[in-house]
């Protein structure tokens, strides 16, 4: 049962990864006029939901989009939202291809490093790097509203990713993509813990999130199964609601992958069980 809902996850992470990849090779073929049947070629930039929170202030000012941000991202922005506050950043554990890529390299480190993958880094210094993201976020909006510019794609590993062929793409985001890569080693998701701006943003909806992640202090075993399966390593074992910010909805804590009880560590309900 477990392994039949991974793979369900991975499948929608693996279709959702090759879409992009197609979409982004065959906006640079249109270019030169030829084209892939029934694949989109939209820039990038139309397809990335964070498009339109950087580009809100200059929305509600004027009226209009920064440039290269696309009417479709302002609805991406807007349908990303709704989802979270329903069930947290679910686009950051299931739909984001740069949160897929980490996911895999990581899967290599697990490999080579084994129990020591994602516990490189010291809590007492990881429980404050995690606050970086908040820091990129700020600086990103602040300097989008000041020039009115796409700032962010000078050092977006995302955009390298999926366009890394293209001419224009900034040196700045092919070294943070390598080191994104080398640290994904490492670290899981290390774009996703310490700097994404994207996940900063849908991060804060874990605090509200209508449908958050429980913990059943009851059926509890304290095997610590759910700690060691989080990603972003959160202590979902000591805790009864996760409301963390780090929390990508991933979902693998819950019964559903590796809690070995059942209705132990679940999604709210919309009657929920009385702890």
């Amino acid at each position: 049962m477990h392994k039949k809902k991974i793979h369900i996850r991975t499948l929608i992470q693996i279709f959702l990864f090759i879409l992009i990849l197609s979409i982004s090779i065959n906006k640079t073929l249109s270019e030169k006029g030829i084209s892939i049947p029934y694949i989109s070629t939209a820039s990038l930039h139309a397809l990335c939901p964070f498009g339109g929170v950087v580009t809100i202030y200059q929305y509600l000012t004027t009226g209009t989009f920064i440039q290269k941000i696309h009417e479709s991202s302002f609805i991406l922005m807007i349908i990303g939202f709704i989802i979270a506050i329903l069930f947290g950043p679910l686009f950051c554990g299931w739909i984001c291809p740069f949160g897929t890529f980490q996911e895999f390299i990581g899967k290599l480190g697990k490999k080579i490093f084994k129990k020591r993958f994602n516990n490189f880094v010291p809590y007492k210094y990881d429980k404050y790097l995690r606050y970086l993201r908040y820091f990129v976020l700020a600086w990103v909006l602040y300097a989008t509203i000041l020039t009115g510019k796409l700032i962010f794609q000078d050092v977006d590993p995302y955009y390298a990713l999926f366009n890394f062929w293209n001419g224009e793409i900034a040196v700045g985001s092919i070294v943070i993509l390598f080191i994104t890569i080398i640290l994904s080693l490492f670290i899981e998701r290390p774009w996703c813990k310490y700097l994404c701006p994207y996940g900063a943003v849908l991060g804060i909806f874990n605090l509200i999130r209508i449908f958050p992640i429980k913990r059943n202090n009851k059926t509890c075993i304290n095997c610590k199964m759910c700690d060691r399966n989080c990603p972003m390593n959160i202590k979902v074992s000591e805790k009864t609601i996760i409301r963390d910010h780090q929390c990508i909805s991933c979902l693998k804590c819950t019964s559903e992958y590796s809690c070995p009880i059942n209705n132990t560590v679940t999604i709210e309900s919309i009657i929920p069980y009385k702890s």
